[in-house]
């Protein structure tokens, strides 16, 4: 059943007795007031729909945990450890002196509550009913997009630990698999965690383990191929499948028949990282800084720091890059907005949506390449490129040839430009130009011709775009350090960043005078 907060207090209430010591205008000294407000137990009686057994932690103290853990990034025993020891933290929660706190699974315990219930975000919401009611974002159209890299909570493994983890899962979770991995594995004692023992300076030795262990693999998909599985059997299962793939590719002469196998020479797009977290991905800020784990996406009102919407995704795939998540917060913004985003936004899809929906995008252009350096690019900006005549359904080249635009959005030159006079500033080519047209590529040529004509654009884009850095680094990083997540999969670490986000937008308000006075949440400033 659910714990609700006393109204009188105890004998060695912390806040009667060391309140005072806890600092003004502090996320202990707001909590300590105003936690009842903030998360009240009506808004989390659905978590308990039992009137019977021992009641839970009152609702209120417990969110007022989960936000102070996700703000100071504390793991659940380190939690459990400042609830029982910190005088700030007992006086933030209504605490006693000398309460012993609770274990730290009961952390664990809340938040599967929260996951599995119809509003698992409901912290997070409580916080952006507070920024309404302030009134801070009224009147307010900009928003500025942008996101991070967040390390994922496991090691990155290699090809070899991926397989063996692999298939010790299989072992753990497929009914009956313990039976197949006797009979058709020989490759490895897969009852034993650690690396087989060769000479990993060997090549040939790695490349026999490796053709040992994907073998083993194989047979054991197949010799579970006709099992009916559900739930984490049916991936177990899948997971070995994938893994056994995508790392290794057939052996110098061979075409995989003959069982021979080596690591492969590139990276798989998508690749599975990690077994522990299978949705963990290799990823590349820049070109030169690789890192693996996942996204986080925001949007924020540049001018307040409000975080407005927030996403955690996988590190990798289309569906998850920026634009394509920009365009999410896009649809869930009333009103119209002018968005800010750096380059990586600039796509003709997100600059299409916010056309579409009336919106203005203040967004960096992508940079255009010629095929030869110095050459002619796509664009009209002068004379000398290419012309686009959308009405015509034509494109001119600088020789002034003009050709079709096909249906795929591709005009070709081909065996015009032998003869062409401009070929060795315009390609490189043996069958010659090829234009490749996006769908909006009219916005396209807009953007660039408004970011070359339009100062004023360039000092908006200035002035507010790099504010939502200071919003990342504030979700990314604590004291100076990256932060690193703590959690597996992409659902619990939305959870973590939704929490993380609603600790901010708290802070924040916190710092401009925040309270509650006659049923109403109002600011100072």
């Amino acid at each position: 059943m659910q714990g609700v907060e006393r109204g009188d207090r105890e004998l060695l209430d912390a806040e009667a007795l060391v309140g005072h010591l806890v600092p003004a205008g502090s996320m202990f000294a707001f909590l300590a007031g105003h936690r009842r407000n903030l998360f009240p137990d009506g808004e989390f009686e659905d978590l308990f729909p039992s009137g019977k057994g021992r009641p839970s932690i009152p609702a209120s103290v417990m969110a007022s945990i989960l936000v102070l853990q996700t703000l100071h990034d504390l793991s659940d025993r380190e939690t459990a450890e400042a609830a029982r020891c910190d005088l700030r933290w007992k006086v933030a929660t209504g605490m006693a002196l000398d309460d012993k706190g609770f274990d730290p699974s009961t952390l664990v315990y809340w938040r599967k509550r929260l996951a599995t219930s119809g509003r698992p975000h409901r912290i997070n919401d409580a916080v952006r009913t507070v920024v309404e009611e302030t009134g801070i974002l009224r009147g307010r159209r900009k928003r500025a997009v942008d996101s991070t890299i967040l390390a994922d909570a496991v090691a990155t493994q290699d090809t070899i630990t991926q397989l063996i983890s692999a298939i010790r899962r299989v072992d753990r979770q497929v009914p009956g698999a313990a039976g197949q991995i006797a009979k058709v594995c020989t490759g490895h004692d897969y009852s034993r965690p650690d690396k087989p023992r060769i000479d990993w300076d060997d090549p040939a030795a790695r490349d026999a383990l490796v053709s040992a262990l994907v073998n083993d693999a194989n047979a054991l998909v197949a010799a579970l191929a006709d099992t009916e599985l559900e739930g984490d059997a049916e991936f177990a299962l899948a997971l070995l499948a994938l893994v056994a793939g995508q790392d290794v590719e057939p052996a110098e002469g061979s075409d995989g028949t003959d069982g021979r196998w080596r690591i492969a020479r590139k990276v798989a797009p998508d690749r599975v990282v990690s077994t522990v977290d299978p949705d963990a991905r290799h990823t590349r800020k820049s070109p030169e800084n690789r890192r693996d784990g996942y996204r986080a996406h925001v949007a924020a009102e540049p001018e307040t720091g409000i975080v407005t919407d927030e996403k955690v995704t996988t590190a990798a795939g289309t569906e998850n890059s920026d634009p394509a998540v920009a365009e999410e917060f896009l649809d869930a913004e009333d009103g119209k907005r002018a968005w800010y985003g750096d380059s990586a936004y600039g796509t003709g899809d997100l600059r299409g949506g916010i056309d579409d929906a009336g919106h203005e995008a203040v967004i960096k252009p992508k940079p255009l390449r010629a095929p030869v350096e110095g050459g002619f690019t796509v664009d009209d900006f002068t004379v000398d490129d290419f012309t686009v005549d959308e009405q015509a359904g034509t494109v001119t080249c600088p020789n002034d040839i003009t050709r079709p635009i096909s249906r795929t959005r591709v005009a070709t030159f081909g065996a015009l430009c032998r003869a062409c006079s401009l070929r060795a500033q315009c390609t490189t080519s043996k069958t010659g130009r090829k234009i490749v047209l996006h769908p909006r590529d009219d916005l396209l040529r807009q953007a660039r011709r408004d970011w070359a004509d339009k100062p004023e654009l360039r000092e908006s884009y200035r002035t507010f775009r790099p504010n939502v850095e200071r919003v990342i680094s504030q979700i990314a990083s604590r004291g100076g350090r990256r932060l690193k997540l703590r959690y597996l999969g992409t659902g619990k670490n939305n959870a973590w960043l939704k929490r993380r986000t609603a600790a901010l937008n708290l802070r924040n308000l916190i710092g401009r005078g925040l309270t509650h006075t006659a049923g109403a949440w109002t600011l100072a400033t």
